[in-house]
């Protein structure tokens, strides 16, 4: 099956890409390096002919609210417009869990607009929401830091290794559109100030993270539950916070 990774040689899309090849996909790994740019259309007609699904793991460059609107915006448009040329059966798109409610965030009224895009095609698809991933932690502590204060409330998170994204899309690639949303998490639940907490301890970072239940996270305010899967429904993967955080103190 031809499948192409639009986000290819990102985080995640480099890992979903090896682990299709390795099942004996034929892969196509989209990203304006290599000459396929999802915003500005250049070369999607071409790596979608023959497509059967198209994968969708890409990120704004910038954050910054207008810039990541456009982003996520044209880019989704473009990839949906093209699949439906081409005839591409399964638009797959890796989103966040929680965003309806954190719109307070730029960030997620353009993931949101994004999914609302994706919803209103006549292309079938998969949203697969996921938590913070591991590797995010570091920059989750930059944003919250004033001085060598990191301040960051107890919002739970359940946060998921980047290598378990990867594996997990896997299955909803090559599964059957479900049409609608499907939430994906990490096996542990700990407060986002926790989180933190741990990596600093870790790499022997002298930030303090102060828990503060008024701080905000990437600029909203969030509940207990804001960042975690609804009901228990969601996907849990398989490796441990903890587990990871070995390996990155033998690095340090």
């Amino acid at each position: 099956m031809k499948i192409v990774v639009i986000g290819g040689t990102g985080l995640i899309g480099k890992k979903l890409v090896g682990n299709l090849r390795q099942l004996g996909h034929e892969v196509v790994a989209a990203s304006p390096s290599l000459g396929i740019n999802s915003v500005t259309g250049e070369g999607l007609a071409d790596a979608l002919h023959g497509a059967e699904v198209v994968v969708d793991v890409t990120n704004s460059p910038s954050f910054e609210d207008k810039a990541v609107l456009e982003f996520f915006e044209n880019s989704t448009r473009n990839l949906l417009a093209a699949e439906e040329a081409a005839g591409v059966k399964h638009h797959v798109a890796l989103s966040v869990v929680g965003t309806d409610g954190l719109l307070g965030s730029g960030y997620f009224r353009a993931k949101m607009a994004q999914e609302n895009l994706i919803k209103a095609s006549g292309v079938a698809y998969t949203i697969v929401r996921a938590t913070q991933f591991f590797e995010f932690v570091s920059g989750i502590a930059y944003v919250s830091t004033e001085g060598q204060t990191v301040r960051l409330p107890s919002a739970f998170v359940q946060p998921i290794a980047a290598e378990d994204v990867a594996e997990l899309l896997v299955d909803f690639t090559l599964g059957a559109p479900v049409n609608g949303l499907r939430d994906i998490a990490g096996p542990d639940k700990f407060g986002l100030d926790d989180f933190v907490r741990q990596y600093l301890e870790v790499t022997q970072d002298p930030r303090q993270v102060i828990t503060d239940e008024e701080a905000p996270y990437y600029g909203v305010h969030v509940t207990q539950s804001s960042l975690v899967p609804a009901g228990s429904s969601a996907r849990i993967s398989s490796a441990h916070y903890e587990d990871w955080l070995k390996q990155i103190a033998v690095q340090v």
